[in-house]
């Protein structure tokens, strides 16, 4: 992970973890080192963000789909053909210029994977899970996202029922562009709401 975050501590010690347990099941042939490498390249580039950031673009380019997705976002979001494990009841929460959005799962992980792929480590992380509630804006900071004074944070608690997805707001400087160009500026981190849509100019998009 590109950032300093104080919740991302115990990263390390996760990570070996992970990796011992994978040499672990392929030393006992319970598993193959390319049927491991297929799974994770699925969830993290087909069923994964890619899949987020379009439905994303859609809402921001067609108001009539953005108001679907916000009204029943697991019918809305199936108009893609996107479902599976972890989606079966999922929820969009717009950022706007007076209310942001960011979610979390404070019991484990429950995340959206047929839209965000698997979830970051950090987002696995106990204090993340933690600190977010307690003090979303300094979590925020630590993101690079910083709100001013009169924007209200809203934290959403993801369950085994319910997980959310964050529409983020559109950029300035992107009302040129089209949808597969909108959907190369959100990231899956402004689809869990730590962070904003991608500025186009950072993307040389607009």
């Amino acid at each position: 992970m590109a950032h300093n975050h104080k919740h991302g501590d115990p990263l390390p010690e996760t990570v070996l973890r992970v990796k011992s347990l994978e040499s672990l099941l392929v030393e006992k042939g319970l598993v193959e080192t390319a049927a491991l490498d297929a799974l994770i390249d699925r969830y993290e580039n087909k069923v994964g963000p890619k899949n987020g950031a379009k439905v994303v673009a859609r809402a921001w380019t067609d108001p009539d789909f953005k108001q679907r997705l916000l009204q029943d976002a697991t019918a809305a979001i199936a108009e893609f053909s996107f479902s599976g494990a972890q989606g079966e009841e999922l929820v969009a929460v717009e950022n706007t210029d007076a209310v942001h959005n960011v979610v979390v799962c404070t019991l484990c992980s429950c995340y959206p994977w047929p839209v965000l792929g698997l979830p970051p480590v950090w987002y696995k992380s106990a204090p993340y899970r933690s600190r977010v509630v307690r003090e979303p804006r300094a979590v925020l900071v630590e993101f690079g996202t910083e709100l001013p004074a009169s924007t209200e944070v809203r934290v959403w608690d993801s369950t085994a029922e319910t997980r959310y997805l964050v529409i983020p707001r559109r950029p300035e400087g992107s009302s040129g562009m089209n949808e597969d160009g909108l959907a190369a500026l959100v990231s899956r981190d402004s689809m869990i709401g730590v962070t904003e849509a991608i500025s186009p100019s950072t993307v040389g998009g607009a």
